[in-house]
């Protein structure tokens, strides 16, 4: 019998959260900081001191023997400096461990190697982290040992947000006061906080860490820059939701404890469609909390894989001709009082306020898709986006059937009188239960889809933080909220403005909604001719960041300034171009110490073969064929090779910005595509042995 787990037991069990901080903390502590986390009371030092204590017996009684401000610059990736509870030895040489209130609440790291698009002089090192005392601080136990996590927000010594953490927290604010304020208008005045709910499904590859170490492409850029398609794919979808194998079954029985442990709703995992595939989903959280369990999540999944000989792999597109990885972002509004303000009820077209909230919010998707789109803009995202198997890369919302038709009566007559209803489902069987379905279906291809309570924003990349799309998602409707209330607040007749609001806000953005097939010819042909943006790349969304559209959104709601804006749009320039750079250097780099010398042995054995047959008279003819099409592709890839290095070398000589990112994108990575033609025909004709890394069949299928 396999070890029993006690889910209710280990649950939280590495959390400082509310149930610790009852009975760690005095209740005047406990009640101050809870209106801190509450209401955005500005916190007392004093009460920090006396948390900081209990934070650090509670860490030290957990094994810690250091802390961490854990805090997400914009890397991609979460950063960490440890320090120790130890304070300088007593003149007897023994130690006392401390931490105090200031070491709680502010942290100074070295700001000066982290991207800042020009906001910081290499010289000016310092920037700040600021504990949030919204998201609880966890004890992560690895190699390193036990280790205090304290999430914090990080900027610059000037006061510009250099993380993920602090717009997405000035945008949570944004959204709130303009819902309560929307909130008000429709007669509401008991919920007092209003918040975006968020449910992230994350997508992962899972490969045989020794065969991966095996691969310098998978090393140096997370996916694989050759490779030939296995004879079997992905195309007879048995791996989708197929039995987990065992290997895989007890990594993820690990993943689910050490997340469970610290608080992280891990709920569902499943096989994903392409082999090697999977996905693992948590229960809804207020947006930074579940922005951060997402970080926590891609980090154990890494760490946990490691301890099983296994590797994971986060790119969204590891593999060419198999579906790649993104993750899927379930957003909605909840009230404090338990309120979804997404749930359209049994009757939507009698839910005024549901019909207003949801006309705001394609207005609000309308007006800003290419802020939107660029929210899920990423390097690898552009091996995935719009190639069927991902949502495209034009905007568009899908409402089904049921919230199609009240917009419709809405927009025709003024009124809508009725909902579809779902009906009964009856399977045929009569040992099975018919069962009420749903009023509509689903549709997978739809880049920003209303799935019965929420909206599902399904372009994020597998590897990025959530951070990005949610700040932008939560800036844009609240633009949109606010802009109702400017109208309803000065009305004479509340109801009678709500009804011609809406179907103002249906009629002029009815052009985003589409419920058809979001891989199809005929969707691009047609969202050309409503005028929908068809953004295909990064380095062509990166310019919404910086638009007057884009400035006055986000400096009205203090979520960023001009400068933090075109310091982003800077950044991700840099780090498109650095990415693709290692691409193309690993590229050089292997083909040129690894697949050409490989093909060039193949090919005197294959040569020393025919001399023999030669000698012995023997018909030569398949040798020899061979030996012509190695020889011509050989030939074909040292040309592509030059190729590609001479772009390379012209791109690094470029100054870093937009022109020099663009030249990548259609010169480097043109060149690059070109040289991997060759070599993936060459792989089907070299001997295997001879190959010098693992094939595609090795790594998906053999775990």
């Amino acid at each position: 019998m396999g070890e029993i787990i006690n889910v209710q037991e280990l649950f939280g069990e590495n959390v400082f959260n509310d149930k610790v901080m009852l009975e760690k903390l005095p209740k005047k502590v406990y009640k101050e900081l809870h209106k801190t986390i509450d209401d955005g009371k500005e916190l007392d030092p004093m009460i920090a001191e006396v948390v900081a204590g209990a934070m650090k017996e509670w860490a030290i009684e957990k094994g810690a023997t250091h802390y961490t401000h854990w805090f997400q610059p914009l890397t991609g990736f979460t950063a960490e400096k440890h320090d120790a509870f130890i304070t300088a030895p007593k003149a007897d040489g023994s130690v006392q461990l401390e931490f105090s209130g200031k070491e709680l609440i502010k942290g100074e790291p070295d700001a000066s190697s982290f991207p800042s698009g020009g906001l910081r002089a290499t010289f000016e090192a310092r920037g700040y982290t600021a504990w949030d005392c919204t998201s609880p601080a966890f004890v992560r136990q690895d190699a390193a040992g036990a280790i205090l996590c304290i999430p914090t927000a990080f900027c610059s010594y000037t006061g510009e947000a250099l993380d993920q953490k602090t717009p997405l927290l000035r945008s949570m604010e944004a959204i709130q006061a303009q819902t309560l304020r929307l909130l008000r208008v429709l007669g509401n005045t008991t919920s007092r906080k209003v918040k975006p709910s968020v449910g992230v499904e994350q997508e992962y590859f899972i490969v045989d860490r020794a065969k991966y170490l095996k691969r310098k492409d998978l090393i140096f850029t997370g996916r694989t820059l050759f490779g030939a398609m296995p004879p079997k794919g992905q195309e007879l979808d048995d791996h989708y939701f197929g039995v987990i194998r065992p290997r895989i079954a007890a990594f993820m029985k690990d993943v689910n404890k050490e997340l469970w442990k610290l608080g992280v709703s891990a709920k569902t995992q499943h096989n994903e469609v392409a082999p090697a595939q999977h996905e693992l989903a948590p229960i809804y959280a207020e947006c930074n909390v579940a922005a951060d369990h997402n970080q926590i999540i891609m980090e154990t999944l890494k760490r946990v894989a490691e301890e099983h000989g296994l590797q994971c792999l986060l790119h969204e597109k590891p593999f060419a001709g198999v579906n790649g990885s993104g993750k899927h972002n379930n957003w909605s509004l909840t009230t404090d009082d338990g309120i979804n303000l997404l749930d359209p009820g049994k009757t939507p077209h009698e839910n005024i306020q549901f019909l207003l909230i949801l006309t705001c919010i394609l207005r609000a998707v309308d007006k800003h898709a290419d802020l939107l789109r660029e929210s899920a803009a990423d390097v690898g995202n552009d091996h995935r986006l719009g190639a069927n198997e991902a949502p495209p890369a034009i905007i568009s919302v899908f409402l089904g059937d049921q919230l199609q038709d009240v917009l419709t009566q809405l927009i025709d007559t003024g009124e809508a009188t009725h909902s579809l209803k779902g009906g009964t489902l009856h399977t045929g069987v009569k040992t099975l239960p018919d069962f009420a379905k749903d009023a509509t279906d689903r549709n997978r291809t739809s880049p920003f889809a209303f799935t019965g309570n929420k909206f599902e924003f399904r372009m994020v990349g597998s590897r990025d933080s959530v951070a990005e799309c949610n700040v932008v998602l939560n800036t844009i409707v609240a633009e949109a909220f606010s802009d109702a209330c400017d109208v309803l607040e000065k009305a004479e007749d509340v109801s009678v403005a709500v009804h011609d609001l809406i179907k103002k806000y249906a009629s002029e953005h009815q052009r985003i909604v589409f419920n058809g097939n979001g891989y199809s010819e005929e969707w691009v042909a047609e969202a050309e001719r409503r005028g929908l943006p068809n953004i295909k790349s990064m380095v062509d969304a990166i310019p919404a960041l910086v638009t007057e559209k884009a400035v006055n959104l986000f400096e009205k709601f203090h979520v960023f300034t001009r400068t933090e804006l075109e310091s982003r749009a800077e950044i991700q320039y840099e780090g498109y171009s650095k990415a693709i750079n290692i691409e193309a250097r690993a590229m050089i780099d292997i083909a040129s110490k690894h697949i050409i010398p490989a093909v060039l042995r193949f090919n005197k054995s294959l040569s020393d073969t025919v001399n023999t047959m030669n000698q012995t008279g023997v018909e030569t003819d398949v040798p020899m064929d061979m030996l012509r099409e190695s020889a011509h592709l050989l030939s074909e890839t040292k040309k592509r090779l030059i190729k590609l290095t001479e772009v390379t070398d012209r791109a690094t000589e470029m100054e870093v910005g937009r022109e020099q990112a663009v030249y990548y994108y259609e010169e480097v990575c043109t060149a690059m595509e070109a040289l991997r033609v060759p070599v993936d025909e060459l792989e089907m004709i070299v001997d295997k042995e001879m190959w010098p890394m693992p094939s595609y069949g090795d790594l998906l299928f053999e775990v």
